[in-house]
């Protein structure tokens, strides 16, 4: 997976992964007690929480990285598609909060220096 830096008008709000290839996107956060930081999914529309051992914040993602819909996903849950959702932005429960990340925002992903 690609290490990439998370912003929201310029501001970076967290240190990320790029799960692009098939594999990356099926494992996920599995096996993980925690997670700091954000996982986006490209080309994924849904997600679940089957095996996972905490809840997590889920936003769905235009092309543009646009929200569009966010949701808090209890493990062993599932989120269904969102109209115009193409890509699926996770982080650990309580981040998106945090980071007062909500509908309507748009998102950057930044590769380090």
């Amino acid at each position: 997976m690609k290490q990439v830096w998370l912003l929201r008008g310029g501001d970076v709000l967290a240190s990320a992964e790029v799960a692009e290839a098939w594999g990356d996107r099926v494992r996920g956060l599995l096996g993980h007690s925690t997670y700091e930081g954000a996982l986006l999914l490209k080309g994924t529309r849904s997600v679940h929480s089957v095996g996972m051992r905490f809840a997590l914040d889920v936003a769905f993602l235009r092309r543009d990285l646009t929200i569009v819909a966010t949701s808090r996903l209890r493990p062993w849950g599932l989120a269904l598609p969102r109209r115009g959702g193409c890509h699926v932005l996770v982080a650990e429960a309580g981040a998106f909060e945090r980071w007062h990340l909500g509908v309507g925002d748009q998102v950057e992903i930044r590769e380090p220096w």
